[in-house]
Parts: C-alpha cells; sequence; structure tokens
C-alpha cells in the first residue's frame, strides 16, 4: 500500500496539475510532506507558512477576523492557488494546543482543498498533544487532498 503523499504526487502527475499549500497550525509538515512526493518538482508548486494572522491577511487575502474558521481555510486555499499559479490548493488551520484558541478547543482543524474551481472545506477534531495534532492534521489534509483529487475529471 502506498502512502498517502505518494497517491497525492501519482494523481497530480496523472492529472498533469500543480498543488499549492497554506498553513499555519502544521508550521510547514504539510510542504514538507507534499515535497517528499515522488518528482515532486514536477507538481509541488510551493507553499505558504503563514503562522501569524497577518500572514494570513496580507499575503494570502484572507479576511480580518478569526483565523479558526471554515471561512479561512477557504480563502487560504484561494489565496495559495493564486499566489503561486497553481491549478489546485490544500490549507490548513486550526487550534493545536494545549489550550482552546479563539475559543475553539484544542484539536479543532479545517482543511480546505481548492480543485477545478471547487473548494472543500471539512472540520476535524483530533485528540492528542500539539505535535499529535499536527500529525493528524497532515495526514488528514493529505488524504482530503487525495480523495479531491481522485473525484476529479481532468
Amino acid at each position: 500500500m502506498t502512502s498517502t503523499n505518494e497517491r497525492v504526487a501519482d494523481l497530480a502527475q496523472r492529472r498533469g496539475i500543480t498543488i499549492a499549500a497554506a498553513e499555519s497550525l502544521t508550521s510547514g509538515a504539510l510542504a514538507a510532506a507534499l515535497g517528499k512526493g515522488e518528482d515532486a518538482s514536477e507538481w509541488f508548486a510551493g507553499g505558504v507558512v503563514a503562522y501569524f494572522s497577518r500572514v494570513k491577511f496580507d499575503v494570502l487575502g484572507v479576511e480580518e477576523g478569526p483565523v479558526i474558521t471554515e471561512r479561512c481555510a477557504e480563502q487560504m486555499a484561494e489565496g495559495v492557488r493564486r499566489l503561486l499559479g497553481a491549478d489546485a490548493a490544500v490549507a490548513v488551520t486550526g487550534a493545536g494546543g494545549p489550550g482552546p484558541e479563539e475559543g475553539k478547543p484544542p484539536g479543532t482543524v479545517f482543511v480546505a482543498t481548492s480543485i477545478d474551481g471547487r473548494v472543500v472545506v471539512k472540520q476535524y477534531s483530533f485528540d492528542g498533544d500539539p505535535g499529535t495534532v499536527v500529525e493528524k492534521s497532515v495526514e488528514g489534509a493529505l488524504s482530503q487532498l487525495a480523495a479531491e483529487l481522485d473525484e476529479g475529471h481532468a
């Protein structure tokens, strides 16, 4: 069985598309996972680590306000797709813990994918310490991206 990032790599190559990533609580771990995919230099456009809210607003075009929201994840995905000129994008924002953030319990994560003009946002609730939440967030984002790529038609 192949790993999720290998599945994303295969789907991107078969579809002939490029993928970008925007992330907050995962601090670059999502981009690192994508970059490990086979022939990543052919399909992975790059990523933006927007840990500060100001980076989300100024670089990715997220509307000012709370950043642990479905809307923020959606705007991050669309913003990085445009910024890097990619065909598709994945974005992650959330509360890594150990305590609540913006009134959301730790482990609350929003993942958005933007593919073929269709944006899908899902909310997850992951248990564990901050490191575990990051790992589960990356795997959730890769799985969601692979599922959406698999559903799409090139």
